[in-house]
């Protein structure tokens, strides 16, 4: 980014109309790359009442480097090398699946993962677990709106959820046994956090006591062997948006609790969750995250397989799902602007009970709740509100059965893709595959070695020239994603110019970014089909 380009982001912003008020959600206009793009702007929501934990000292660290207002005297978009890696390496996470004696039987060989605030605190999340009481790994990105909130709680308990419904009958007895007794409770999963993931400490209590409730339902359902895998993730969210929306409307004597399951009702989050078990993968999608494949054919070029459709006005399904569910009468109203409503931009979401209750119930909540307003939670009923509910936490469940081409899955919130198309994240994380192992010591080959593959690798690393600066996936996805030009090529002084915009204007330039990339282990998958 040129002297000049940087000096007109900072004159456009003092220059441009600031929107004020008390409503929760605005409209104003994008600069996206080389066109403009309209875009949902959320207000910001106080995710902790006072007296309990804060998420601004979580991210200090990036924000140390930011201006807080367009109106700052002394503005610069200058940092220095380091500081910029400082930046995007804070949230960096990474995890590699331990091989037992050689035999990793494991599909998921390792994992990265790291995130960008553009919102103060950032509105996404991420998780990772290991299932214990079941097969398979998950992996999660939320990306939340009108504040944190709900992607806060759906990050913590949707595991849990899509868990418990694939545990069998003697497992789910097990466990509430154990709890009537008031003895120790199997683990059932076995997280994999970033120091700086933060927990609802508070309320841990209460949606362990929600989950309890579910877990029952299942054995009272008495079905046995229970859920296929599609069938459990798709209950699994449900559930949870139904405990979500039941949390708020229950008494509750606790003001920290209340004021919690309120900002978690009335703010919302999609989600993308991925479930690997051996050669299975399942794509659970609600929203507008996404999940794509990386396959590397057996010339050596890369293709990509998309997992995930976005849940917006813009896919013709979706159009046509809710015309089906609401009066042809409203036809012309469902989407207004692009937008759900002419609100929202997803057509899916967890929470945004504000869409989904009567207008009776949202009244009645609020005005019996105190001080609201202190929540930045403010009753807004849209215009054409006739027949809700009009959003649904409802996913969408893609099955691929892996094969020892595939190589890396790759999740993240819309953030990314708005700069980066799925066939570039591909190339991006094939380059730094390929870079990363001309970098260790070369070892002789004990099989014959792919011809085509082996051209593919000489040419990248000519064209190349010099190393990533990343050693995690996920951070070289960003640096590229917000420092790009033209060309392809990080421009230093771009980047810089993004990672220093002030709070009041790096939402208009880009969003909340959340990137897990998961790489497969092509020598267990082989041997699955060997075996089979």
């Amino acid at each position: 980014m040129s002297r000049t380009v940087s000096s007109w982001i900072l004159s456009s912003a003092r220059n441009s109309i600031v929107l004020q008020g008390k409503g929760r959600l605005y409209s104003i206009c994008i600069p996206s790359r080389n066109k403009v793009k309209w875009k949902l702007v959320f207000s910001k929501t106080r995710l902790y009442p006072a007296g309990s934990c804060s998420l601004d000292n979580t991210f200090s660290l990036k924000k140390a480097f930011r201006h807080t207002s367009t109106e700052e005297e002394h503005f610069s978009f200058q940092l220095s090398p380091s500081q910029i890696n400082d930046i995007l390496r804070a949230s960096e996470l990474s995890h590699k699946i331990l091989d037992l004696n050689g035999k990793n039987a494991n599909s998921v060989l390792r994992f990265e993962s790291n995130q960008l605030a553009s919102n103060t605190p950032i509105e996404d999340r991420r998780s990772a677990a290991t299932c214990l009481q079941t097969k398979g790994m998950m992996f999660g990105v939320f990306d939340g709106h009108a504040g944190s909130a709900c992607a806060q709680a759906v990050s913590e308990r949707l595991l849990h959820y899509i868990a418990v419904s694939l545990m069998s009958r003697q497992t789910l007895e097990e466990i509430e046994l154990a709890v009537e007794c008031m003895k120790p409770v199997l683990p059932i999963l076995q997280w994999h956090k970033h120091p700086n993931d933060v927990e609802y400490r508070e309320i841990t209590s209460q949606y362990f006591e929600n989950l309890r409730v579910y877990w029952q339902h299942l054995l009272d359902l008495d079905t046995e062997p229970g859920f296929s895998l599609e069938e459990a993730m798709i209950c699994a969210f449900k559930r949870l948006d139904s405990d979500i929306s039941l949390e708020v409307q229950a008494p509750q004597e606790n003001e920290l609790m209340r004021n919690i399951a309120l900002q978690v009702a009335f703010s919302g989050a999609t989600a993308c969750v991925a479930h690997i078990d051996g050669v299975h993968l399942h794509v659970a999608n609600t929203g507008d995250c996404r999940a794509i494949l990386g396959v590397q054919e057996e010339d050596g070029t890369w293709s990509t397989i998309p997992l995930t459709r976005d849940h917006n006005a813009f896919d013709e399904c979706e159009i046509r799902r809710l015309k089906r569910e609401h009066p042809r009468s409203e036809e012309k109203t469902l989407f207004v602007n692009d937008r759900l409503l002419g609100i929202l931009m997803p057509s899916r979401a967890f929470g945004d009970v504000q869409l989904k209750w009567s207008k009776e119930l949202q009244h009645s909540i609020l005005e019996n709740s105190c001080d609201v307003e202190a929540l930045n939670i403010y009753q807004y009923v849209p215009p054409n509100y006739h027949t809700p509910p009009y959003l649904t936490a409802e996913p969408e469940v893609t099955y691929h059965k892996l094969r020892s081409k595939d190589k890396f899955l790759v999740i993240a919130s819309d953030g990314l893709w708005e700069m980066l198309s799925n066939e570039k994240v591909v190339k991006l994380v094939a380059g730094h595959l390929t870079e990363l192992s001309m970098q260790k010591p070369q070892l002789a080959f004990e099989k014959p070695v792919n011809l085509g593959y082996m051209h593919s690798l000489l040419l990248q690393r000519k064209n190349r020239g010099v190393a990533s600066l990343d050693r995690n996936i996920a951070t070289h996805l960003i640096r590229h994603a917000i420092g790009s030009n033209e060309y392809g090529e990080v421009d230093q002084e771009k980047l810089a110019a993004m990672l220093t915009l002030p709070e009041d204007l790096a939402r208009m330039y880009r969003d909340d970014i959340t990137v897990t990339v998961v790489y497969f282990n092509s020598e267990t998958i082989e041997n699955y089909y060997g075996n089979n």
